[in-house]
């Protein structure tokens, strides 16, 4: 028989603590480990490496993605269990290390399918969050695709270049400017200048500042 699963819990809200321990407790495959209100809590009692920690996001003390970049740097995996499921949250968290993601909507069995497949090595998102992942890694697939051109003009872009200043810097027509901003709006999705200056910073290419003139 395979050993079980270690798992944790931080949770701060009293009865969805209990309650969450007891799904874990009662399961076969599963050893309940240590069950506390933050992650200052929580670090006082040695885990094995890699046990699986089930934490809430909007604790006392420390919270969301710091919680579970803390977490992880324990060398433990997390699965994070919260009311709050937005976009910002989950990407934030999927960011931070996390390895799955679930609403407190959740029922028992998930919970445990999930803490499962964490616990031998895998992830887990709820197929009703799974869209915020899937959409982030197509536009990092998107970003990736930009060619070495497509590339400048979005960095001069971001330094807060006209049209024409940027067919002047690179000696090309104004009519081949906006083709490329076309083709980088169609990859990336961002269609307005703000939203192109912003994917610059991500990429590297430039750092906030004032746009020169």
């Amino acid at each position: 028989m395979a050993e079980p699963v270690v798992v944790g819990v931080i949770e701060d809200h009293p009865l969805y603590r209990e309650a969450l321990a007891r799904v874990l407790y009662e399961a076969d495959d599963v050893e309940l480990g240590a069950v506390a209100e933050s992650v200052g809590h929580f670090a006082a009692h040695e885990q094995p490496p890699g046990t699986v920690v089930v934490l809430d996001l909007k604790l006392r003390g420390l919270a969301d993605a710091a919680a579970v970049r803390q977490v992880v740097a324990m060398g433990y995996h997390v699965l994070v269990i919260s009311a709050h499921a937005g976009q910002t949250e989950v990407l934030g968290a999927i960011s931070a290390g996390a390895r799955g993601y679930l609403t407190k909507e959740a029922e028992g069995e998930e919970i445990l399918d999930a803490v499962r497949q964490i616990g031998a090595g895998g992830s887990y998102v709820s197929p009703a969050l799974a869209s915020f992942v899937l959409d982030a890694q197509r536009q990092a697939g998107a970003r990736s695709e930009l060619s070495e051109r497509e590339r400048q003009v979005l960095a001069l872009v971001a330094a807060g270049e006209r049209d024409q200043d940027i067919a002047d810097a690179m000696d090309i027509s104004v009519r081949t400017v906006r083709s490329y901003l076309d083709r980088i709006r169609d990859k990336t999705g961002r269609r307005r200048r703000p939203e192109l200056t912003r994917l610059a910073i991500e990429e590297g290419l430039t750092s906030p500042g004032e746009p020169r003139h």
